[in-house]
């Protein structure tokens, strides 16, 4: 006996329903569909809003608090990347002795690494924004399971639960050995 269907494995395409719900007799339409409304600019956040365990999960005041986040988080990256790109224009190439050269070298290195790292960053940004809007932030992309608050607190654009995670970890690294 296989083990039974889920909507999310069965969600036809822009229907958002609610995760993990049986689906009936092995049908495509799930038992009792639900769509997830995602975050708009019209929900007022209080001043010092924290999400907690006691409201429903990824409720709008929920989604909206991490959109916030996510959107202010991406605005710093960006800021960040332009001081980096004036600072590699600004600086002078030929100045001092081949040790110095090669410091420079090093740093303008470095910076670059951050800028790619924050290339990174900003795409799983948008992914995760992407994901606000469609009504599936919050929940394990592998399992439907809800991520939790306390992680998405720490690692806003995470896509999988701590249990996916490590088994997506581990399925990396026994591919890269």
């Amino acid at each position: 006996m296989s083990a039974p269907k889920t909507a999310v494995a069965v969600a036809k395409a822009g229907t958002l329903v609610a995760r993990a719900q049986p689906v009936r007799n092995g049908q495509d339409e799930p038992a009792t569909p639900r769509r997830r409304e995602p975050a708009t600019a019209d929900v007022k956040l209080p001043a010092g809003y924290k999400p907690t365990a006691n409201e429903e999960y990824m409720s709008p005041r929920q989604l909206e608090y991490f959109r916030l986040k996510l959107l202010t988080w991406r605005d710093d990256l960006i800021e960040e990347s332009k001081q980096t790109m004036e600072n590699l224009r600004d600086e002078v190439r030929d100045v001092g002795d081949e040790a110095e050269r090669a410091a420079r070298e090093t740093e303008n290195s470095l910076e670059l690494r951050t800028r790619d790292r924050y290339r990174k960053l900003l795409a799983q940004i948008d992914k995760a924004l992407k994901r606000i809007e469609e009504g599936e932030y919050g929940f394990c992309e592998e399992t439907g399971e809800p991520i939790g608050l306390e992680r998405l607190e720490v690692r806003p654009i995470a896509r999988f639960s701590i249990d996916a995670q490590e088994r997506w970890e581990l399925r990396q690294k026994h591919m890269g050995e």
